[in-house]
């Protein structure tokens, strides 16, 4: 009599193991992510300063990160509408990535940061190409999940960041740091490499390539005008991209400045620096496998408002911790849980949301439209950030805090306007239609 097998039941370990093609190949290969860079961003904003950055300048390099990205993400649908999704991800994965982790890696000073970033702001391209070669051919119910699965697979260097520890204990700050950027230019490069040869072009990818085959990308460029309109008709477009604003400058300010607030201000150890981002990414795994899942069966406004507002505490618990004793210790952990589901919760929701608005025949230049107007809005919150760490290192997060009460607010006005509109697991949208 043959066995009886025990069916998958959690929908994002189904989702995992049913995975084919392009989506499975992005998605199994994205843990190499995390196995690289994820090592490094611990530490980035303290590398910076530890080579005699001020925090002004930390702030200003973030900013000029952002701007290459508002001009990369214009560039982005054309670009990959005419070499094709693979192509595109390949080339602008080592611009974007390995060139620059060889530059940190050997970094002197402001200027070899400011070079990095103009180098490292193409990361717009690839993220648009990436996207588009792995949600074009998959299911239109799994994408809520998949990008749930992307997060969870960035997350997993949450694992490997007790090497980050003992390598600065070891050696101190910034040799370490210069051999995790070596570590990140090999496992990145090796990673685009194995994605190019395990992936093959989307059904759409190849259309949009015979129809701008023989154009110039100034030609390409001169069709977005269209595009802007396609955006502006959906009203839900809209709030997906104010919501995705919103989420990137939270993020954006929380990265650069967290690490320095909690070196300089609160006096942590350097070589504990990445014990709480792990905390972290271990809780935020936890919530996207279990809570998460449960909350896509609700309409979008209660996982948004509740993700706004956990994020929201997390942050406030930050600026009330104390600094000194070991109390600080516990207070930390707590707003890192806090932190943890707020921007797992927040990340997913905000990536889900324009790739569920996007029209499909247009998607590699409604998307790259969409990046652009998120990183033009969220480009001054680096610099920005940067003058308010320099008065005080409380201000980021008092900036942080606004943002994410504005979000709170943006949720609740668009849901009492528009009630009962788009559910993530895959109900109603604006049209009446499915959406996932």
């Amino acid at each position: 009599m043959p066995l009886k097998t025990k069916s998958v039941n959690n929908p994002l370990l189904k989702t995992l193991t049913g995975l084919r093609g392009n989506p499975r190949a992005c998605v199994f290969t994205e843990p190499m992510w995390g196995l690289s860079m994820n090592l490094c961003l611990p530490y980035a904003s303290v590398y910076m300063l530890a080579l005699g950055l001020k925090d002004s300048e930390v702030g200003f390099i973030a900013t000029v990160y952002m701007l290459v990205q508002v001009f990369s993400a214009f560039l982005s649908g054309a670009v990959t509408d005419k070499l094709g999704r693979r192509k595109t991800t390949a080339i602008f994965d080592f611009i974007s990535w390995s060139i620059p982790c060889l530059i940190w890696m050997q970094a002197r000073g402001f200027w070899f940061f400011f070079i990095a970033a103009l180098f490292n702001g193409t990361m717009k391209i690839t993220t648009n190409s990436w996207d588009c070669l792995m949600v074009e051919d998959a299911e239109k119910n799994q994408i809520t999940r998949i990008y749930s699965l992307v997060i969870i697979c960035g997350q997993l260097s949450a694992l490997f960041a007790p090497i980050s520890s003992i390598l600065v204990s070891r050696l101190t700050l910034v040799p370490a740091i210069r051999i995790l950027y070596v570590n990140a230019f090999v496992v990145m490069t090796a990673k685009l490499v194995i994605l190019y040869a395990v992936s093959r072009e989307t059904g759409t990818g190849m259309v949009r390539m015979r129809e701008t085959k023989g154009k110039s990308l100034f030609t390409l460029l001169r069709g977005y005008g269209g595009v802007f309109r396609i955006i502006a008709k959906s009203r839900g477009t809209v709030f997906s991209l104010v919501v995705a604003a919103l989420v990137g400058a939270v993020a954006m300010v929380n990265t650069t400045f967290w690490q320095v607030i909690v070196s300089k201000k609160l006096l942590i150890p350097d070589p504990l620096l990445p014990v709480f981002p792990m905390f972290r990414s271990v809780l935020a795994m936890v919530f996207l496998f279990t809570i998460v899942p449960w909350l896509a069966r609700l309409t979008l406004r209660t996982p948004l408002l509740l993700g706004f507002g956990v994020y929201l505490a997390g942050q406030t618990l930050l600026i009330l911790t104390p600094v000194s004793g070991i109390f600080r210790y516990v207070l930390l952990c707590v707003s890192l849980s806090l932190d943890g589901f707020g921007s797992g919760t927040l990340a997913m929701l905000a990536e889900s949301l324009v790739a569920l608005h996007v029209n499909k025949e247009e998607r590699a230049r409604v998307m790259s439209i969409q990046h652009m107007i998120i990183m033009f809005a969220t480009s001054p919150f680096g610099w920005i950030g940067g003058i308010l760490s320099g008065i005080s290192r409380n201000l980021p997060f008092v900036l942080t805090i606004c943002m994410l009460v504005l979000g709170i607010g943006v949720t609740v006005l668009y849901y009492g306007l528009y009630p009962g509109e788009l559910r993530v697991g895959g109900y109603a949208h604006e049209d009446g239609k499915e959406a996932v």
